[in-house]
C-alpha cells in the first residue's frame, strides 16, 4: 500500500509512537524501585484490569476453546520470564546494555523458528546471526563489568524468542488481541503462584512510592495494555517489512532515552558502541533480506 494512503500514514505514524512506548519501558523500569519479580506482577496486573475493561467498553467476546485457553495460558508463563529477566538485566547493568542485547532477538528467533515449525535453517540467517554473536562478543569483551546483565538481557531475548515463534502459530488461529489479554493475564496468574509459594506475596504491603505507583501505572497502562493494542491494529495496514523494520527502533529510541533520563550512567566503551552498532545492523538487515528473498 502507498504510504501516501493517509490510513497508512496514519498507521505508520501508531507503529513509532508504540514503538517509542516500547523503548520507554526499560526507562521506566531503571526509575521503579521494587525489584523485577514485583515489577513485572504489577505491570501484568494493571494491564490485565486495563485491557479486560477495554473489551468490556467495546464488547469484545473473550470466548476460546478449552486447548486454546490452556496454550495462552502457558504461553504466558514464558511472557512472565522474558519481562522479568529484562527488568532484572536493567538492575544489574544498564538500559543501554539491556536493549542491546534484547536485539538478539533477531539470532534466536532464525534458530528456533525453523526448528519449531521444522522448516531448514537458511544460509543467509545463520551469517545475520553470526554478525549479531560478534557484536555480542564485543559488548562481552568490552562491558566484563556487565555480564551478569548481559547474561540477563540475552536470556530475556531467547525467552521472547521463544513466545513470539509461538504466538506466530496461534495468531493463525486466534485474535492476536485475545491471545494478548490471555498471556498477559496468564503472566500474572504464574507470578502469583511463584510470589505465594516463595512467601514473598504474604509480606506485599503494598506501600509503594508515589512516583512509583504513578510509573508502574504507566508501566502496565500505556507502555503494555495501549501499546499492544495499538501494535496489533496497525498490522492490518502495514506489510510484515515495514513492521518488522520500524519494530527494530525499539532499542535505538531506548538507547537514545536513556542518554536522555541517565546521561553518564549509560556511556559506554567504544567497543560497547561498535558491537552495538554490528548487531542493530544485523538486525536492520534481517528484514531487508527476508524481503528480498521473498520477491525471488
Amino acid at each position: 500500500m502507498d504510504s501516501k494512503n493517509p490510513s497508512v500514514t496514519r498507521h505508520l505514524i501508531i507503529l513509532h509512537l508504540t514503538v517509542f512506548i516500547w523503548g520507554f519501558t526499560g526507562i521506566l523500569g531503571a526509575l521503579i524501585s521494587v525489584n523485577a519479580v514485583q515489577m513485572v506482577w504489577y505491570r501484568v496486573m494493571i494491564a490485565s484490569i486495563t485491557l479486560f475493561a477495554y473489551f468490556l467498553i467495546t464488547k469484545t467476546s473473550l470466548r476460546v476453546t478449552g486447548k486454546q485457553f490452556l496454550q495462552f495460558f502457558f504461553t504466558g508463563a514464558i511472557v512472565a520470564v522474558h519481562w522479568i529477566l529484562f527488568f532484572h538485566a536493567i538492575k544489574v547493568s544498564t538500559v543501554s546494555v539491556t536493549l542491546v542485547c534484547l536485539s538478539s532477538f533477531t539470532l534466536f528467533t532464525a534458530i528456533l523458528e525453523p526448528l519449531i515449525k521444522k522448516q531448514r535453517i537458511l544460509v543467509p540467517d545463520v551469517i545475520i546471526g553470526l554478525l549479531i554473536i560478534l557484536g555480542i562478543y564485543l559488548i562481552f569483551k568490552f562491558e566484563s563489568q556487565y555480564t551478569s546483565g548481559i547474561i540477563f538481557g540475552l536470556s530475556s531475548a531467547l525467552a521472547s524468542s521463544l513466545f513470539a515463534t509461538i504466538n506466530s502459530t496461534l495468531v493463525q488461529k486466534s485474535d492476536p488481541k485475545i491471545i494478548g489479554f490471555y498471556e498477559i493475564a496468564g503472566a500474572f496468574l504464574w507470578i502469583t503462584i511463584y510470589r505465594f509459594f516463595s512467601g514473598d506475596l504474604l509480606h506485599e504491603a503494598f506501600h509503594l512510592s508515589f512516583s512509583d505507583w504513578l510509573y508502574l501505572l504507566l508501566l502496565g497502562t500505556i507502555c503494555t495494555a495501549l501499546a499492544y493494542v495499538a501494535g496489533v491494529s496497525v498490522m492490518r495496514s502495514l506489510s510484515a517489512f515495514r513492521v518488522a523494520l520500524i519494530t527494530n527502533l525499539e532499542p535505538v529510541y531506548g538507547i537514545l532515552l536513556a542518554f536522555i533520563f541517565f546521561g553518564t550512567k549509560e556511556s559506554m566503551s567504544t567497543g560497547f558502541y561498535f558491537g552495538a552498532a554490528l548487531i542493530l545492523g544485523a538486525v536492520f538487515l534481517y528484514p531487508v533480506y527476508k524481503k528480498r528473498k521473498n520477491l525471488h
